[in-house]
């Protein structure tokens, strides 16, 4: 049965894998911010809801363990009765005593093996939760530092793209004065740089 978190990662990355390209790149995309935003909302709403269930599933082991308990003790109490009641036979007092140790016995053993078993399932299940909520959490940290990165990348080049663009906008103009160089502030041709070649530190 798919869980809702692992549909929100199933929307997430079929939403990027149908993204286009940036021009005259084969890593970067553009994405869509109101659309991805939308599906980490998904997915974040997911979340909780998910924990919550497998929080469930592990406090379901108290109940196991309960259930064993009071059947063990069922047992317990139904040799206790048989015990009494061959005691007080008189006539077969010695095998009365035999028979009662063995139910006992027979009895305490059945108990042990049923509190095993009970608690071995209930490990079972406390494992499987915890590993499953594990592995779904470790794909969602892949995907916030895939993303974190790619935008980073994103505005890393938006950057360069601007300096280029300025650089060649300044050249141009000092062409159209090659004879006041010296005038180059008067003309509000100072260097203009958007951001340094690092960009935002955005993780």
């Amino acid at each position: 049965m798919t869980s809702n978190i692992e549909r929100a990662i199933d929307a997430i990355e079929e939403y990027i894998a149908g993204c286009k390209f940036m021009t005259l790149s084969s890593t970067k995309i553009v994405v869509n911010k109101e659309e991805i935003d939308e599906l980490i909302r998904e997915l974040k709403q997911a979340t909780p809801e998910e924990i919550k269930r497998y929080q469930k599933m592990i406090s379901n082991r108290d109940a196991i363990l309960n259930d064993a308990r009071q059947k063990a003790e069922a047992l317990i109490n139904e040799a206790t009765v048989q015990t009494n009641q061959l005691v007080n036979e008189h006539e077969i007092m010695t095998q009365a005593y035999a028979k009662a140790n063995e139910v006992v016995s027979t009895a305490t053993r059945q108990a042990q093996d049923i509190l095993d078993s009970a608690t071995i399932e209930a490990n079972n299940v406390k494992t499987a939760a915890m590993q499953y909520t594990d592995d779904l959490l470790a794909n969602l940290e892949n995907i916030i530092t895939h993303s974190a990165q790619l935008a980073v990348n994103n505005y890393n080049q938006l950057v360069a793209d601007l300096n280029s663009c300025n650089s060649i906008v300044k050249s141009n103009r000092l062409e159209l004065h090659p004879a006041e160089d010296d005038d180059f502030e008067s003309l509000g041709l100072e260097s203009q740089d958007f951001g340094d070649d690092n960009g935002p530190n955005l993780i």
